[in-house]
């Protein structure tokens, strides 16, 4: 039976990040060697990002930020590489290959998608420690960094929930695949259980990733705007880069937004919206590659399967917009939400 554990709070909590805002850029490497095969040792984590790349104020940042932390707190050479538009399994496995071969330690894939490729790889690669974020791959050599979405939904339908003047809320997920219902799961639960009279729109931007739900702005506003129709007055969105389009609607809607992944109330580049970010459900991805980055630096290359969860803080809610605390009942709700979901009295569904 496969290895599953559960990070200590302390380790998450050592992880834990600010999000750096970023800019979109093609690949890059801190220090690298351009390209030439390097003695295995000599180089430091490097990371493959998911669909949207860097600069989505989401996901794909937040992996960014761990790396930062790490190339920081170690003094070692990094490198980030950026995914190709309609790439195929074979080019995510070549780009693996390489980081492997030229000596970079741990090799993380930023993304569900990179799971068929890391299969292929880490058994090619057995002395690189390799990561896969957002899906369970086995290999003696992978360590599988996974979060428990649907408990940080939960809180954020809780949030939905209280306030909302419409009795409707909206949620706009990037693309019909498991992981994303998590997030539905869990939203439309938290809601139901907070008050069972508030209509949930749920949706999604497409059905695959190659048709853009998480890298296109435009889909996501389109379909806030559709909600906002509907008399939504609160979009959840989990849906990558497209979730600004989701957020600019909402501000310009006047209505509340929820982020996603990372506290987005403090993302610089969406700061001409935050007033009308009412929270976020965030998981630590940051934490998780610096977990695993610190995890080989000190000798004890974290394998197996890795739970993120409330419990060790690996989800969570944000509080950082001051608003929250004038809805009524809100941030007891929430906590009182939170509670039950560590101590086991709230299970929350995955579907």
């Amino acid at each position: 039976m496969r290895r599953i554990s559960r990070l200590t709070r302390v380790a998450v909590g050592v992880a834990s990040l600010a999000l750096a805002a970023t800019a979109c850029g093609g690949t890059s490497s801190e220090g690298g060697d351009g390209g030439k095969s390097s003695a295995k040792g000599d180089l430091g984590l490097a990371i493959a990002y998911d669909i949207g790349g860097k600069g989505d104020q989401s996901f794909n940042d937040a992996a960014y930020a761990g790396l930062q932390k790490a190339e920081k707190e170690f003094g070692y050479k990094t490198a980030d590489i950026e995914p190709t538009e309609g790439e195929t399994d074979a080019d995510k496995e070549q780009r693996l290959s390489t980081l492997a071969r030229q000596g970079y330690n741990p090799v993380i894939g930023v993304g569900f998608a990179y799971g068929p490729a890391m299969t292929a790889v880490a058994e090619k690669y057995p002395d690189t420690t390799f990561g896969i974020v957002d899906s369970v791959v086995e290999g003696k050599n992978v360590a599988s960094l996974v979060f428990a979405e649907e408990q940080a939904s939960y809180l954020a339908g809780v949030a939905a929930a209280k306030a909302t003047k419409t009795d409707v809320v909206g949620f706009i997920g990037g693309v019909d695949i498991p992981l994303i219902h998590k997030f539905r799961a869990g939203f439309e639960q938290g809601v139901k259980a907070t008050d069972s009279k508030v209509k949930v729109i749920p949706q999604f931007l497409t059905q695959t990733a190659e048709e853009g739900g998480f890298s296109s702005p435009d889909k996501g506003k389109a379909a806030a705007e559709g909600q906002i129709e509907k008399k939504a007055d609160v979009v959840y969105q989990a849906a990558g880069l497209s979730g600004q389009g989701v957020i600019e609607a909402a501000a310009k809607a006047k209505v509340w937004a929820i982020g996603v992944d990372s506290d987005q109330y403090q993302q610089e580049a969406l700061a001409g919206y935050k007033d009308f970010i009412l929270t976020s459900a965030t998981k630590e991805v940051g934490g998780s590659v610096y977990a695993l980055a610190k995890s080989v630096k000190d000798g004890k290359a974290l394998t197996g399967t890795q739970v993120f969860d409330l419990k060790v803080e690996g989800v969570g809610l944000s509080d950082s917009n001051p608003k929250m605390a004038e809805i009524k009942g809100l941030t007891d709700a929430v906590a009182k939400a939170k509670e039950g979901i560590i101590d086991g009295s709230i299970t929350v569904k995955t579907e």
